[in-house]
């Protein structure tokens, strides 16, 4: 492995992470701010829901950066 798929390697395993940690606590908001404002609750929910789909992106390129190292 070269040092840039090493470096893209561990980045995708902390993006994956992080964004995993921001949409819990997106998700925790909206609960908690639901009944000031479901519309701000509702748009907070989204960007957790958009984390989650761009985190999908992300695992399915760290898989093919796997796929790749180990010559399939």
């Amino acid at each position: 492995m070269d040092k840039v798929q090493e470096k893209l390697r561990t980045l995708l395993d902390y993006w994956i992470q992080h964004n995993h940690e921001h949409e819990a606590e997106f998700r925790e908001w909206a609960a908690k701010i639901v009944f000031s404002s479901s519309e701000v609750a509702q748009q907070v929910g989204e960007a957790a829901a958009k984390l989650a789909e761009a985190n999908g992106d992300l695992i399915k390129a760290r898989q093919i950066l796997t796929d790749i190292l180990r010559g399939h």
